[in-house]
Protein backbone atom coordinates (compact mmCIF):
# COMPACT_ATOMS: atom_id res chain seq x y z
CA UNK A 1 0.00 0.00 0.00
CA UNK A 2 0.95 3.82 0.19
CA UNK A 3 1.37 6.01 2.69
CA UNK A 4 2.16 9.82 3.01
CA UNK A 5 3.51 10.53 6.50
CA UNK A 6 3.51 14.50 7.49
CA UNK A 7 5.30 16.54 9.80
CA UNK A 8 6.76 20.19 10.89
CA UNK A 9 3.20 21.48 12.15
CA UNK A 10 2.65 23.48 15.32
CA UNK A 11 1.72 26.64 16.82
CA UNK A 12 3.47 29.64 16.08
CA UNK A 13 2.92 33.50 16.53
CA UNK A 14 2.01 35.68 13.33
CA UNK A 15 5.14 36.61 11.24
CA UNK A 16 7.04 33.93 11.68
CA UNK A 17 7.99 30.55 9.63
CA UNK A 18 6.92 26.42 9.76
CA UNK A 19 8.24 24.09 7.43
CA UNK A 20 6.62 20.87 6.58
CA UNK A 21 7.23 17.93 5.56
CA UNK A 22 5.46 14.86 3.73
CA UNK A 23 7.12 11.69 2.75
CA UNK A 24 5.31 8.86 0.68
CA UNK A 25 6.38 5.21 1.02
CA UNK A 26 4.77 2.32 -0.01
CA UNK A 27 4.19 0.30 -3.43
CA UNK A 28 5.00 3.74 -5.38
CA UNK A 29 5.96 3.30 -9.32
CA UNK A 30 6.02 7.04 -9.94
CA UNK A 31 4.99 10.23 -8.87
CA UNK A 32 3.50 12.82 -10.82
CA UNK A 33 2.17 15.70 -9.13
CA UNK A 34 2.67 16.58 -5.12
CA UNK A 35 0.98 19.20 -3.14
CA UNK A 36 -0.29 20.73 -0.09
CA UNK A 37 -3.83 21.38 0.54
CA UNK A 38 -5.41 22.54 3.98
CA UNK A 39 -8.81 23.11 5.31
CA UNK A 40 -10.08 25.89 8.04
CA UNK A 41 -12.69 25.33 10.53
CA UNK A 42 -15.82 25.64 8.87
CA UNK A 43 -14.51 25.92 5.54
CA UNK A 44 -13.50 23.89 2.60
CA UNK A 45 -10.34 22.08 1.13
CA UNK A 46 -7.99 24.44 -0.56
CA UNK A 47 -5.30 24.31 -2.65
CA UNK A 48 -2.15 25.53 -1.21
CA UNK A 49 0.46 24.31 -3.83
CA UNK A 50 1.66 22.29 -6.45
CA UNK A 51 5.09 21.26 -7.08
CA UNK A 52 4.75 18.74 -11.35
CA UNK A 53 7.57 15.94 -10.71
CA UNK A 54 9.82 18.22 -13.34
CA UNK A 55 10.08 21.20 -10.43
CA UNK A 56 7.16 23.76 -12.12
CA UNK A 57 4.75 25.09 -8.84
CA UNK A 58 1.71 26.40 -8.85
CA UNK A 59 0.15 28.35 -5.48
CA UNK A 60 -2.93 30.33 -4.25
CA UNK A 61 -2.78 33.71 -4.63
CA UNK A 62 -2.82 33.92 -0.55
CA UNK A 63 0.40 32.38 -0.25
CA UNK A 64 2.15 33.76 -3.45
CA UNK A 65 5.63 35.56 -2.17
CA UNK A 66 5.14 33.80 1.56
CA UNK A 67 5.45 29.87 1.07
CA UNK A 68 7.36 28.04 -1.08
CA UNK A 69 6.43 24.19 -2.14
CA UNK A 70 9.83 22.08 -2.82
CA UNK A 71 9.93 18.50 -3.61
CA UNK A 72 13.13 15.74 -3.53
CA UNK A 73 12.02 13.00 -5.76
CA UNK A 74 14.95 10.96 -4.61
CA UNK A 75 13.27 10.79 -1.57
CA UNK A 76 9.77 11.03 -2.88
CA UNK A 77 9.23 14.16 -0.57
CA UNK A 78 7.54 17.48 -0.72
CA UNK A 79 8.16 20.60 1.54
CA UNK A 80 6.24 23.48 2.28
CA UNK A 81 8.46 26.28 3.51
CA UNK A 82 5.75 29.12 5.23
CA UNK A 83 7.27 32.21 6.27
CA UNK A 84 5.42 35.40 7.41
CA UNK A 85 2.76 33.60 8.92
CA UNK A 86 -1.19 35.15 9.48
CA UNK A 87 -3.65 34.36 11.42
CA UNK A 88 -5.83 33.26 8.63
CA UNK A 89 -3.03 30.69 7.66
CA UNK A 90 -4.73 28.66 10.49
CA UNK A 91 -5.30 25.25 9.28
CA UNK A 92 -4.93 21.54 9.11
CA UNK A 93 -2.48 21.08 6.10
CA UNK A 94 -3.19 17.59 4.12
CA UNK A 95 -0.27 16.66 1.71
CA UNK A 96 -1.23 14.84 -1.35
CA UNK A 97 0.22 13.07 -4.60
CA UNK A 98 -1.18 11.84 -7.86
CA UNK A 99 1.44 9.01 -8.20
CA UNK A 100 0.66 5.07 -9.73
CA UNK A 101 0.80 2.80 -7.65
CA UNK A 102 2.81 -0.30 -8.02
CA UNK A 103 0.59 -3.72 -8.51
CA UNK A 104 3.08 -5.97 -10.18
CA UNK A 105 1.88 -6.40 -13.73
CA UNK A 106 -0.94 -3.25 -12.71
CA UNK A 107 0.62 0.35 -12.14
CA UNK A 108 -2.26 1.76 -11.05
CA UNK A 109 -3.65 5.73 -10.54
CA UNK A 110 -4.04 6.69 -7.03
CA UNK A 111 -4.63 9.90 -5.36
CA UNK A 112 -3.15 9.75 -2.17
CA UNK A 113 -3.53 11.89 1.14
CA UNK A 114 -2.01 12.48 4.61
CA UNK A 115 -3.69 12.46 7.82
CA UNK A 116 -2.68 16.46 8.01
CA UNK A 117 -1.38 18.10 10.30
CA UNK A 118 -2.04 21.42 12.15
CA UNK A 119 -0.99 24.57 11.42
CA UNK A 120 -1.73 27.24 14.23
CA UNK A 121 -1.00 30.90 13.98
CA UNK A 122 -1.33 33.60 16.58
CA UNK A 123 -1.76 36.89 16.42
Amino acid sequence: QVQLVESGGGSVQAGGSLRLSCAASGSIFSINAMGWYRQAPGKQRELVALVASGGSTNYADSVKGRFTISRDNAKNTVYLQMNSLKPEDTAVYYCNADLLRDSGWFKIPMDAWGQGTLVTVSS
